[in-house]
């Protein structure tokens, strides 16, 4: 591929989109500004005009991937509607459908090693991501007696961690051929097995 230097028509995101698959294939540590360079058919030396390392280019796709991230989840999640348990069910849908479509991104976001609050713009794309399912775990828990009711935060982050888990372990690379169930199953059911445990769904529900 020709180097172009600084008349890329659009490098910052050329660049972006390069290390997007590389990630993919190689792992968010696996490869260097000159080789995203080289992908985006760019000299080493251009990528300093628009990042300062590898760590500032891997950021922005973290931040770009939290934005499609929240938006996903917030139309899943659908204002709360047709209920309240299953614009939540959807939310963790969206996890999934999520990190299957978007491999780079994802591990931008959650297998890099990046500090969230390295800046505002990914702080607030994070934080953006996180308060969508923390809204669908309050309007669900507020269905509680408020002596059973755990803090949403905690609701929250517990499905997520759920969902990080499934994810990690069966929707993704070698050890998704493993898996024993769907990932979409698997991710249900244990969602299931909580919320009866907290009392919103019925042992027979």
């Amino acid at each position: 591929m020709a180097k172009q230097g600084y008349h890329h028509g659009n490098l910052r995101q050329a660049l972006i989109e390069a290390a997007l698959r590389l990630i993919e294939q190689q792992g968010p540590q696996g490869f260097t500004l000159s080789d995203a360079a080289k992908s985006a058919g760019v000299t080493p030396a251009a990528v300093y005009r628009h990042f300062a390392g590898r760590d500032d280019l891997i950021a922005e796709c973290a931040r770009q991937g939290f934005e499609i991230f929240a938006d996903l989840m917030d139309h899943a999640y659908n204002g709360g509607k047709p209920t309240a348990l299953r614009a939540f069910e959807a939310t963790g849908r969206a996890y999934l459908a999520f990190a299957r479509k978007f491999p780079g991104h994802y591990m931008a976001m959650f297998e890099s090693g990046l500090n969230l609050n390295r800046d505002p713009d990914l702080a607030r794309a994070s934080n953006r991501a996180q308060t969508v399912l923390a809204r669908a775990a309050e309007a669900l828990s507020d269905q509680l007696p408020p002596g059973r009711r755990p803090p949403a935060a905690m609701f929250a982050a517990h499905i997520w961690a759920m969902s990080h888990g499934v994810v990690e372990l069966f929707a993704r690379g070698t050890p998704g051929s493993r898996a024993p169930f769907p990932p979409e199953d698997l991710l249900e059911a244990g969602i299931g097995i909580y919320l009866r445990g907290l009392g919103l769904i019925k042992p027979d529900g």
